[in-house]
C-alpha cells in the first residue's frame, strides 16, 4: 500500500489532471493503463502522494508525453561519468535522491538511476512494459515481486519483467543504495515542459 506524502508541490498532480482531462480519459482509465489503482492516482493527482520516477514515467506514457512534461530529468552530457559529479536530482515531495548514469544517444534504450532510498520509504506497487535490474550497492532492500517477498542485501541483484506487479521498500533504519536499470521506453522520450517542482540535490549532506 503505497504511503501518502504529508506535502507535495500541487504542480505535478494539477499538470497529470489537466493532461488527462485534456484527453478525455477517465481515472479508472489512466490507471489501467498506468497499472495503478485509481485510489492512488487521485491522491497524486490531489498532491498528496508522490510517484516514484518510474511511475511518473508509466502515468506519462498513459498520457502520450515524454517523462520531460513533467520533471527535468538532467542526463550526463558524455558517456562517461564521475563519483561525485553525476547529475542529482528528486521529485519534489519524494524522499528519494537519483543520480543519472546513463547518457543520451541516438538507438539508446537502457535508462540506468543510481537511487538513495531513506529509511521507511515504500513504493508503489505497479506493473508495466519493459524489464528491470535492481543491484543493491548498500543497505537492505524488501522487494515484493508477484507475491513474492524478497529480502536483498548489499550484492544482490533481481531482474524481473516489468509486467509483474511489483513493490519495494526500504525497512531498516539506514539508508540504502540501489543501482536500478531498466528499458522503460517513457524515460527516454523527452518532454517540452521543465517545471520548478524539479528540487535540487542537497549533496553536503550525502
Amino acid at each position: 500500500m503505497p504511503r501518502p506524502k504529508s506535502k507535495s508541490d500541487p504542480n505535478l498532480g494539477a499538470l497529470i489532471r489537466k493532461r488527462r482531462k485534456q484527453m478525455g480519459l477517465t481515472l479508472q482509465a489512466l490507471c489501467d493503463d498506468a497499472g495503478l489503482s485509481v485510489g492512488y492516482l487521485s491522491q497524486v493527482e490531489r498532491g498528496q502522494a508522490t510517484p516514484s520516477l518510474g511511475t511518473l514515467a508509466q502515468i506519462a506514457q498513459g498520457l502520450e508525453v515524454g517523462l520531460g512534461y513533467f520533471i527535468a530529468t538532467p542526463k550526463p552530457a558524455d558517456s562517461l561519468t564521475r563519483a561525485g559529479a553525476r547529475p542529482q536530482f528528486s521529485l519534489d515531495g519524494s524522499s528519494i535522491l537519483y543520480e543519472s548514469i546513463g547518457a543520451e544517444f541516438p538507438g539508446a534504450e537502457l535508462s540506468c538511476y543510481l537511487l538513495h532510498v531513506p529509511p521507511g520509504y515504500a513504493s508503489e506497487t505497479v506493473h508495466h512494459e519493459g524489464e528491470e535490474i535492481i543491484f543493491i550497492l548498500e543497505g537492505k532492500i524488501t522487494q515484493t515481486l508477484g507475491g513474492q517477498v524478497f529480502i536483498l542485501q548489499r550484492g544482490d541483484s533481481l531482474h524481473y519483467s516489468g509486467s509483474n506487479p511489483h513493490s519495494w521498500s526500504n525497512q531498516t533504519k539506514t539508508t540504502a543504495q540501489i543501482l536500478w536499470t531498466g528499458t522503460l521506453s517513457v524515460l527516454q522520450r523527452k518532454g517540452a515542459v521543465k517545471l520548478p517542482e524539479m528540487t535540487p540535490a542537497n549533496t553536503n549532506g550525502q
